[in-house]
C-alpha cells in the first residue's frame, strides 16, 4: 500500500512535470512567469525636503540601526565625511545603475542587488550624538540645546559598548537585502571617516490581522502614535522650530532617543493571559484598551478612578495618563522588533529596537520614562543600550548635504 502511494506521488510529478513541458513551462518559463506576477517595487522615497525621510514616512518592513564613532581628524575631513554620506543616500534612495569604475578595479557595487539598483523605498536617516561636540571639530558652541548623553534610568543594565555614538544612520526598507546593501555600500566608502561603534538589525511583521503591527510579546505596539499626518501636532511635538532657544542651523531637525530593549520572552510566555493585559493595559487581541471594544478607542480614566478595569500601573497609563499637560508629552514611535538569536546560556534574544522622535527630551521622553520606573514590565524586560541623538535637517536640494548649516554657518 505505501509503494502504491509512492508510486502515485512519483507519476503525479512526472505528469506535473511534463505538462509543463508540453505548454513551455518548464522551471525557467515558470520562474519568469512568477517573477512577471510579483507585485511592483515600491516608489522611491522622497529624499530632498525640509525634513529627513525615516521620521514621518510610514515604517518599512526592515530596518538597521547604527551607530558610528568618527575617526576623521578634522573638520575639513568631517565635512568630507557628510558630503560623502550624502551622496550614497541620495543615490541608494533614488535607485539606478552604479558608475563603472573600469576593467581592473574592484566592482563598483557589492552586486547582492543585481546590476540594477531597486529604491525599495530606502530611507537613510542621520543624526549627531552629544560626543560630536567635543573639541574635535570646533562644534562645541554649536552643540543642540537639549542634546546630550543619554543616562541610565532605573531600571536599565546599560552596556556601554551599546550605547552612544558620534553619528546615528538608520536605514529602512521593505527588503533586507536593500538595507544590508546600503549598508555596506555607505560603508565601503566612509571607510577611514567612521567605524561603526554598535548596530542593530530589526524587522516590522504585517498588521496580523489588521491595525498595528505586534512587539515580540504579542501586543500591538504604537496604537496611541499621534498622526504623523497631522502638520501642527508634528510642529508641536517633534520639529525642532524658531524661537525655541535652539540653534538657528538646528530648525527642522529632531531630537531622536534609542533604547535596546530585551524581552525575557520565555518568561513572558507563562504568564497569564489576563495579567499581561492588565501588565499592559490592553487586550492582547485587538489591541483596546480594557475599557474599549476597538483598538483606536480612547481609555477613559476618569470612569475608573482606582483602576479597576485599567490599572493604575498598567503600562499605557503611567505612559500616558491623559491629565492635564501630558498631551504635549507625547512621542512619535518608530520602533521594529530584533533577533539575535541565543546568548551565552541558551536563551532567546530578541526584543524592541525602541526608536522615537520629539522637539524635547526632558519634556517629552525622558518625564515619560520617569513614570515609567518601576513598572510591572521591567521584570520580563532589560534596557541595555541605545542612545540620544539630533536628527539633521532635512537635505533640501541637490547642492545641499547632510550638516551643511552645522559645518558651514551662514
Amino acid at each position: 500500500m505505501s509503494g502504491g502511494v509512492g508510486r502515485r506521488r512519483v507519476l503525479r510529478g512526472a505528469v506535473i512535470a511534463g505538462a509543463g513541458f508540453l505548454t513551455g513551462e518548464g522551471d525557467a518559463a515558470a520562474g519568469a512567469r512568477n517573477a512577471e506576477r510579483r507585485p511592483e517595487a515600491p516608489a522611491p522615497a522622497p529624499f530632498h525636503g525640509r525634513h529627513q525621510a525615516g521620521i514621518l514616512t510610514p515604517p518599512r518592513r526592515g530596518t538597521a540601526y547604527v551607530a558610528f564613532d568618527v575617526t576623521a581628524e578634522n573638520r575639513r575631513e568631517l565635512t568630507e565625511l557628510l558630503r560623502t554620506v550624502t551622496e550614497r543616500a541620495r543615490f541608494l534612495t533614488r535607485g539606478g545603475t552604479p558608475a563603472p569604475t573600469g576593467i581592473t578595479a574592484p566592482p563598483p557595487d557589492s552586486g547582492i542587488l543585481g546590476p540594477q539598483l531597486p529604491a525599495d523605498a530606502l530611507t537613510v536617516t542621520v543624526g549627531v550624538g552629544a560626543s560630536l561636540f567635543d573639541d574635535r571639530f570646533g562644534l562645541r558652541d554649536r552643540k543642540p540645546l537639549r542634546l546630550h548623553t543619554m543616562a541610565p534610568f532605573p531600571d536599565d543594565d546599560l552596556d556601554a559598548a551599546w550605547c552612544h555614538g558620534d553619528l546615528s544612520v538608520q536605514l529602512c526598507a521593505d527588503s533586507t537585502d536593500t538595507v544590508l546593501h546600503a549598508l555596506r555600500d555607505i560603508a565601503r566608502h566612509t571607510r577611514g571617516g567612521m567605524q561603526v561603534r554598535w548596530r542593530l538589525d530589526g524587522f516590522a511583521g504585517p498588521p496580523r490581522p489588521s491595525g498595528t503591527p505586534r512587539n515580540l510579546m504579542g501586543f500591538k505596539d504604537g496604537t496611541a502614535n499621534p498622526d504623523p499626518h497631522d502638520a501642527r501636532a508634528m510642529e508641536r511635538l517633534v520639529w525642532v522650530g524658531r524661537g525655541t532657544g535652539e540653534p538657528a542651523w538646528a530648525v527642522g531637525g529632531s531630537y531622536q532617543a534609542v533604547r535596546l530593549i530585551r524581552m525575557l520572552v520565555e518568561f513572558w510566555d507563562r504568564v497569564s493571559l489576563t495579567e499581561q493585559e492588565r501588565m499592559f493595559g490592553r487586550s492582547r487581541d485587538t489591541g483596546a484598551p480594557l475599557d474599549g471594544n476597538r483598538e483606536g478607542d480612547a481609555p477613559d480614566y476618569p470612569k475608573d478612578p482606582k483602576g479597576e478595569v485599567i490599572p493604575l500601573d498598567s503600562h499605557i497609563r503611567m505612559a500616558h495618563p491623559r491629565t492635564p499637560g501630558t498631551e504635549d508629552q507625547r512621542i512619535l514611535r518608530r520602533s521594529y522588533n530584533y533577533d539575535r538569536g541565543m546568548d551565552g546560556n541558551g536563551n532567546l534574544d530578541m526584543g524592541l529596537l525602541f526608536c522615537c522622535y520629539q522637539r524635547d527630551l526632558a519634556r517629552q521622553f525622558e518625564t515619560v520614562q520617569r513614570r515609567l520606573a518601576g513598572e510591572p514590565l521591567v521584570d520580563y524586560i532589560i534596557p541595555f543600550g541605545g542612545g540620544y541623538f539630533f536628527a539633521l535637517p532635512g537635505v533640501r536640494d541637490r547642492d545641499d548635504w547632510f550638516g551643511r548649516t552645522l559645518l558651514l554657518p551662514g
